[in-house]
């Protein structure tokens, strides 16, 4: 099989589908791969790279795509470059399916194409999790810009000048990136609060030492809340909510949101009155800008500083600040997902297995997923599940 790895067209994406380890295993399993030039330059790979793991360099997208069987990809190819993949080839990328319209396009083309955001969150499918290892680096990297925008220290320093309080800092939206925020805050020394609508995750928060801030619920509202994603609320819970989340923003250093539903607007849990009572010197970073985000008043690929000289980051791609890494940890992704079809002998799609029943968007000249969501997201935004 002769599987292709194109530079990606977005603008702003740094990251590659696939490393040289990864190459070299498709390589030594009796299989052809050709990458586009350049690919991998802004991962810290360069074209050497690949081609000493046994890898063709294509000098054009078209080159790269011509008679490939497999496509691997970070984002959903443009129109352009769906009519350079070949018919019947398959495709394994983030497809943004709620937000996708080509998928037409790729039926059209006999394209079975693989949405790997729709992988169920199951033991099996841990080592193949595109949203984990991504969200991962995109929780870590969250408190980094925050430290850069933040005018004072994380930790607490004794010094003969005098005594430097911790800074507060508040994670709204407990999942892998709100975790990794977690963890990394109090790496720095910061105290650290987190709030999630999902009462289990209470106990992974006080276990990485934060301190949960929880909303009384319900029965009705806890079986709402219980399982992997948040889901939608009560209006008397989300006032609740509101009320609180107010609270704890108001008396926090840095907030840092991560809250995300799938198929929808991304909820607002800092309304421009929070912000406008923050702290002078504040720093918020929404991970959720490129759903519209989770504060009011973010401006989704932007940062700006308000007239209360609160700092909010709404910049997009976090993992692409960290190339290298989000690279190397989603091209094994992708490896370990392609394994489940590809062998020595081949290339063959087992619709009885779970993992690729639920990510084959489309596939044998049909669309498989539902309609587009009436929600929108720019094509330069990552997905970042909380």
């Amino acid at each position: 099989m002769l599987i292709a790895i194109p530079a990606e067209c977005v603008a702003n994406e740094t990251r590659v589908a696939a490393t040289p380890e990864t190459v070299k295993k498709l390589v030594a399993m009796g299989h052809s791969v050709v990458v586009q030039k350049g690919a991998g330059l802004a991962s810290a790979v360069p074209d050497s790279a690949f081609a000493d793991a046994g890898a063709s360099v294509a000098e054009t997208r078209a080159a790269t795509y011509a008679n490939a069987n497999i496509v691997l990809k970070v984002r959903p190819p443009l129109d352009e470059e769906i009519a350079e993949i070949k018919d019947g080839a398959a495709l394994i990328a983030q497809l943004a399916p709620y937000q996708n319209a080509s998928f037409p396009a790729l039926a059209a083309k006999k394209v079975s194409a693989f949405a790997m955001e729709l992988l169920p969150r199951t033991t099996r499918a841990q080592s193949m999790d595109v949203l984990s290892s991504q969200n991962n680096i995109a929780g870590y990297k969250s408190v980094l810009l925050a430290n850069q925008y933040y005018p004072r220290f994380m930790p607490m320093l004794m010094t003969a000048a005098g005594t430097v309080k911790p800074a507060r800092v508040l994670i709204l939206g407990v999942g892998v990136a709100g975790l990794q925020a977690i963890a990394t805050a109090k790496r720095l020394g910061a105290v650290v609060e987190a709030f999630d609508v999902r009462p289990a995750t209470r106990e992974q928060v006080e276990s990485l030492g934060a301190k949960f801030v929880e909303v009384p619920m319900t029965d009705e509202e806890k079986a709402a809340s219980d399982g992997v994603y948040a889901k939608e609320m009560s209006d008397d819970y989300k006032r609740r909510q509101g009320e609180l989340v107010a609270k704890h923003a108001k008396a926090a250093d840095i907030v840092i949101t991560t809250a995300l539903i799938p198929g929808k607007k991304a909820p607002i849990l800092l309304s421009a009155d929070v912000v406008a009572g923050m702290k002078p010197g504040a720093v918020i970073v929404d991970l959720a800008s490129e759903a519209g985000g989770n504060c009011e008043a973010t401006r989704p690929g932007e940062v700006h500083v308000t007239d209360g000289r609160v700092t909010i980051v709404g910049t997009y791609n976090l993992p692409g600040l960290m190339a290298g890494d989000a690279s190397a940890l989603y091209a094994k992704n992708l490896l370990t997902f392609l394994s489940l079809m590809l062998s020595k002998d081949g290339f063959s799609i087992n619709l009885e297995d779970d993992l690729l029943e639920a990510t084959l968007v489309t596939h044998a000249g049909e669309v498989r997923f539902g309609q587009p969501s009436v929600v929108s997201a720019p094509q330069s935004a990552a997905s970042t599940q909380a």
